[in-house]
């Protein structure tokens, strides 16, 4: 049986569209959602995120992955103690932590 890969956070931006419960400003045309997202892959994490915010009645449009902070880190962006704290909760509750929200208007 293959070894399972460890469980690893990735950051994810999401772009929602607008559905009538949302919780969106009513101005919004849709939103920006920064996301750090458990898996053991950025396909799960994917997966996982997309689930989630269909149930919270948001409607994902597009889903694009920054890899994980190691990824993060190589690509020399720097990671401050907030952002660090967040994906470290993420991993420790095996969750999607939404980290930001944007909405975005029509102006």
């Amino acid at each position: 049986m293959p070894e399972k890969s460890p469980t690893q956070v990735f950051t994810l931006v999401v772009q929602v569209g607008r559905k009538a419960a949302d919780g969106l400003p009513k101005a919004a045309t849709g939103a920006g959602l920064l996301i750090y997202a458990a898996g053991r892959d950025e396909g799960e994490a994917v997966r996982e995120t997309v689930a989630i915010l269909k149930q919270a009645d948001m409607a994902p449009l597009d889903v694009t992955g920054y890899g994980t902070l190691d990824d993060r880190l190589a690509a020399g962006e720097e990671i401050d103690a907030k952002e660090r704290a967040l994906m470290q909760r993420a991993l420790d509750e095996n969750a999607v932590i939404v980290a930001q929200m944007t909405p975005f208007t029509g102006d």
